[in-house]
């Protein structure tokens, strides 16, 4: 079983896109643990803003199998791929780290540069992980999000509602929770 944190992003329909992508997460893989959901503007590009968060999870899929699984959802909600890189989208889910491998995997750069360069990865990331430690550096993500630059991108939580809950918390069925 692998630990796996993973980003999402949307600024299209945000709330809707949100909502779609976690309801996706936690039919395949049950027990996730969810950060607060952050606004930013956009990064690279004008446009508008989105919602990101971080949610993380245990599964048995190999990494050669997760990948393309989260790139149909994002097909699934609506993603283009035609357009430019840095542009709006209804869904973006890249995987941030799985377990402590380093190094390009399947295609998948881990763990994903994003998480030293972005405020909207690393506060979520530390919020749900905060004594994980990143896999290159040895330093847990807390202590990365401490002594990052909050000045260099505006970022604000904001109040989120997925299933009935308010998020951050760790969603699991009723089953789970009581035993």
């Amino acid at each position: 079983m692998a630990q796996v944190y993973v980003s999402i992003g949307s600024n299209i329909d945000r709330e809707h896109y949100i909502s779609q992508a976690l309801d996706a997460l936690y039919k395949h893989f049950g027990e996730l643990s969810i950060s607060s959901v952050y606004e930013s503007e956009a990064v690279g590009f004008v446009g508008d803003n989105f919602y990101n968060l971080v949610a993380g999870f245990v599964t048995d899929l190999p990494l050669a199998e997760l990948s393309p699984l989260l790139k149909k959802i994002e097909d699934d909600n609506g993603r283009c791929r035609k357009g430019p890189k840095f542009s709006g989208r209804t869904l973006d889910i890249d995987i941030l780290t799985y377990d402590d491998l380093v190094g390009v995997h399947h295609g998948v750069q881990l763990p994903r540069d994003e998480i030293t360069k972005n405020a909207f990865v690393l506060w979520p990331l530390a919020e749900i992980a905060a004594e994980v430690s990143h896999p290159e550096l040895d330093v847990t993500y807390l202590e990365m999000w401490s002594g990052y630059e909050k000045a260099k991108q505006k970022l604000w939580p904001i109040d989120f509602l997925w299933q009935g809950r308010s998020l951050p918390c760790v969603f699991q069925t009723l089953k789970n929770a009581s035993g």
